[in-house]
């Protein structure tokens, strides 16, 4: 499981996606969102402009990032 410090009140999806290596670009992680491959709090969510907040738990191909 990854922990990620969130700095201000969020972070959209795919900026957190990019933030904690998981893709390499931006490009990526909207498809990889766009096709359902990521979770948050445990449903498919397939809004690329997502604002992650701490406390969330995302999920994306087998890796968890807990939000601080």
């Amino acid at each position: 499981m990854i922990t990620f410090k969130v700095e201000g009140d969020y972070i959209p999806m795919i900026q957190l996606l990019k933030a904690t290596n998981l893709v390499e670009t931006g490009g990526e992680a909207q498809i990889v969102v766009a096709e359902g491959e990521v979770k948050y709090n445990g449903e498919v969510d397939y809004r690329k402009r997502l604002k992650v907040k701490k406390g969330d738990l995302v999920e994306f191909r087998g890796t968890k990032i807990k939000v601080i």
